[in-house]
């Protein structure tokens, strides 16, 4: 017997086993490689996948019905429709409009459509009728609200938009992600191969004689189901009878072939067992041999080199109980996976929800923790077309069909998408911006779990209020100070400086004249954003109680805008420098606007928001780096 055998059934505790056989073999991920959208599903993303096109592509229907301006129905009713002229083209899917919706007409329009410019709303067919004195005009019996039945244009994924980042498992919600923006195929690390050894004079195949004494081979079955199952790809080298020649030679192989051997049966110091003498052969061969676990006690962790080779017991419920201890995680690991649980959770609904009478609704929803434990759940939004909303969700509620409203801080039933609910480490709610997915994308290299609810600056402030978030990014302008931020600072709450970012004009670059002579031309029109988000209180600042064409057209994102214009139903936004430069925008600078974090002061302290701290206190670092090149500066 080798010096190095010497160690066999040198009981460990299950951490300093641990630790020692880490400290050799290591746990990176592998490589990378290119692998087709047909086989993604199931593999880890190597990196942070942009949209290169808008999804939707264009302003769409959600219903068949009529495109109208919102404002030509306001005051309508049942006894007092309103008479609007048709225009004289029909919007089926796939077709590209060519009559604007001016004041007092309508335009007939299919489910999936493309809204047409001057319409900011869908009238549905159930609440309109063919006027019966002449058909070229239609009766509209109810009002319509900016963006009723509407998808706007990028405001499910903007162009440029950071959709799923480096380290995300690619599940059916993800792979349809990559469908919707045309990606074919993605760079995704690699796979562990992970070779298997049955060992044991007394194993037979399924399926081969059985006679007294011998049992059959489960465990070669179990393990390579629970390495596929958790990412690897496992080879099943076969059974091997108690001989060292074909054992060490099978062994050889094996290293060569695959990132992790396993073998099971053989590691107690019986005179049959055989793998631990050619296991102690290996450099530096044997580093634990016996564990305090029950079951599972006679484990071996081993190397050859930093490859790990693990001999596993022989009893079924020792293997795969030692597998999932020590061997499970490894393969995560090096394959990049996380681990996952699905079960039903309580929480709190965190903010009201409409439904409609007649269906059973199915809500998706992101969940947080408060200081307490107590779950929130906020709705995902983004409506039926939404691909995110789904790939990001936590799970969803059921809302029943005679529920039409369910207010704020009802308590509901959630079931969960996965098999737990995502731990993270850092837990951000509040205003999105371009500069934030390279913040999470940075920390995700740190080994940090991020979770991003976009919620409007308002919305995160509220949660960090209740302890709901470890981050609020918010731009909130205090006009009687005109300081940002600070004065929304509530008890109990901290800031950390964020970094600057330039709000202005956006045209298209044909477009030379200023914001003056843009809102004197009645024929100029404008996108908004949506009431409760920091832009649109500086747009109405900008204008100063007017409202110009364009103004009830209201989407949520400054991706949205950017699409807006690009592809002609505005003429002009606010949005920000690097989106409008990302969308090839005329881009005139408005004010430079202060995009900081707000810190329940109870999470300071944790390990995610020190390192981000860190990271924004180095002007120096990757991030402000990163940060730079796109436009956002460093705060004074």
């Amino acid at each position: 017997m080798s010096a190095r055998q010497t160690q066999f059934l040198e009981v460990l505790d299950r951490d300093e086993a641990e630790v020692r056989w880490r400290a050799v073999v290591g746990g990176a991920a592998l490589g990378e490689e290119s692998v087709s959208l047909e086989h993604a599903l199931g593999r880890v993303l190597a990196e942070d996948i942009r949209a290169t096109v808008d999804v939707p592509g264009f302003d769409r229907s959600n219903m068949d019905g009529f495109a109208v301006r919102a404002m030509d129905t306001f005051g309508v009713s049942e006894e007092e429709p309103i008479r609007l002229r048709l225009n004289e083209e029909v919007l089926a899917t796939g077709i590209e409009p060519g009559i604007e919706v001016s004041k007092g007409t309508a335009t007939t329009i299919a489910t999936g459509g493309m809204l047409p410019r001057g319409a900011d709303a869908v009238a549905p067919i159930e609440v309109t009728d063919v006027d019966p004195d002449d058909p070229d005009f239609v009766l509209v019996r109810a009002p319509r609200v900016p963006g009723a039945a509407v998808s706007f244009a990028g405001t499910d994924m903007g162009r440029g938009e950071t959709v799923l980042f480096s380290g995300t498992r690619l599940t059916s919600r993800e792979t349809g992600v990559l469908a919707a923006i045309g990606c074919e195929s993605v760079e995704c690390i690699r796979r562990p191969r992970v070779a298997i050894l049955s060992t044991g004079d007394e194993i037979v195949q399924p399926g081969e004689e059985m006679r007294p004494g011998l049992v059959f081979d489960s465990n070669g079955r179990i393990l390579a189901d629970a390495i596929r199952e958790i990412g690897g790809e496992p080879i099943f080298y076969g059974a091997f009878r108690d001989d060292v020649t074909a054992l060490r030679v099978a062994l050889e192989e094996a290293l060569v072939d695959s990132d992790l051997v396993l073998l099971s049966g053989g590691t107690s110091k019986g005179e049959g067992d055989l793998n631990a003498v050619v296991v102690g052969e290996l450099e530096p061969g044997i580093l634990v041999h016996g564990v305090a676990l029950k079951p599972g006690k006679p484990i071996c962790l081993a190397a050859q080199g930093q490859k790990p080779v693990v001999i596993l017991p022989g009893f079924p419920t020792s293997a795969i109980f030692t597998f999932h201890e020590f061997v499970a995680p490894l393969i995560r690991d090096l394959a990049g996976q996380p681990t996952e649980d699905r079960e039903t959770r309580p929480a709190r609904l965190a903010i009201k929800t409409q439904s409609e009478r007649g269906r059973l609704e199915f809500l998706l929803v992101g969940l947080v923790e408060d200081e307490e434990r107590r779950l929130s759940a906020y709705p995902m939004g983004k409506g039926s077309g939404s691909v995110t909303s789904f790939s990001r969700a936590d799970g969803f509620v059921r809302i029943g069909r005679n529920t039409e409203l369910v207010e704020a801080d009802t308590q509901v039933e959630v079931t969960l998408i996965g098999r737990e609910i995502p731990v993270a480490d850092l837990v951000v709610i509040g205003s999105h911006c371009a500069g934030l997915d390279l913040i999470a994308s940075e920390l995700a290299r740190g080994g940090y779990g991020v979770k991003l609810l976009a919620v409007g600056s308002h919305g995160g402030l509220a949660a960090a209020g209740r302890g709901e978030c470890d981050l609020a990014p918010i731009h909130l302008l205090d006009p009687d100070t005109d300081e940002y931020n600070v004065p929304f600072l509530g008890p109990g709450l901290r800031l950390l400086r964020g970094y600057r970012r330039m709000q202005g004009i956006a045209t298209r670059r044909e477009e030379t004249r200023g914001i003056e002579a843009l809102l004197e031309d009645p024929s100029v029109r404008m996108v908004n954003r949506n009431r409760g988000a920091g832009t649109r209180i500086l747009i109405d600042r900008l204008l100063d109680g007017r409202q110009p064409p364009g103004y009830p057209y209201e989407p949520r994102s400054h991706y949205a805008v950017a699409a807006a214009i690009a592809q002609g139903r505005a003429d002009w936004g606010v949005t920000i420098e690097s989106i409008a430069s990302e969308a090839s925008l005329r881009f005139e600078p408005l004010w430079a606007e202060q995009y900081d974090f707000v810190i329940p002061e109870s999470r300071w302290a944790r390990p995610a928001i020190q390192h981000l701290h860190a990271l924004l206190d180095d002007p120096n670092s990757e991030l402000r780096k990163a940060l730079a090149a796109c436009g956002f500066t460093q705060s004074a």
